[in-house]
C-alpha cells in the first residue's frame, strides 16, 4: 500500500504498459517485436497485458528489441511507483534540476551517482 492506504500498482501491470507503450510509440506489432525478442507472440501480449510475470532475461531482451535498456524500463517504473506515493522523480543529469540538486539529502551513492532524497522525503532524486 501506498503511504495514504491506496493499494500499489502491480509491478508486472506497470511493466507491461510501459513496454507496450514503447511498442505503440514506434508503430510496431506484438508479431515485429517478439520476433526481435525471440518470445512468442502470445507470451509477450500476456507481459504487456500484465498478466505474465516476465524474467529479466526476457525484459532484457523485449527491451533490446525495443531499442531500450532494462535500467530506462526499471527507471520509468520507479518514477510511476513513486508518483503513486505522491513523490517526484528528478533526473539530476537534467540542467534545469538545480535547485534540486543542492536540496539533497544523498542516501547512498553519492554525487557520482545513486539514490538521494529531499530532506523532507517528498522527493526521490536519481543520478546517473
Amino acid at each position: 500500500m501506498t503511504h495514504d492506504g491506496r493499494d500499489e500498482p502491480l509491478l508486472r501491470r506497470l511493466v507491461g504498459t510501459l513496454l507496450r507503450a514503447r511498442r505503440e510509440e514506434q508503430s510496431r506489432t506484438l508479431r515485429d517485436v517478439a520476433e526481435s525478442a525471440r518470445v512468442s507472440v502470445a507470451y509477450l501480449s500476456e507481459v504487456e497485458r500484465g498478466r505474465k510475470e516476465a524474467s529479466s532475461e526476457v525484459l532484457g531482451a523485449v527491451c533490446r528489441a525495443l531499442g531500450m535498456r532494462l535500467v530506462d524500463l526499471v527507471g520509468a517504473a520507479h518514477a510511476e511507483l513513486a508518483a503513486a506515493e505522491g513523490r517526484v522523480v528528478v533526473d539530476l543529469t537534467d540542467p534545469r534540476a538545480e535547485r534540486a540538486r543542492e536540496r539533497l539529502v544523498v542516501l547512498r551513492g553519492g554525487a557520482a551517482g545513486g539514490r538521494a532524497q529531499s530532506a523532507a522525503g517528498d522527493a526521490v532524486l536519481l543520478a546517473a
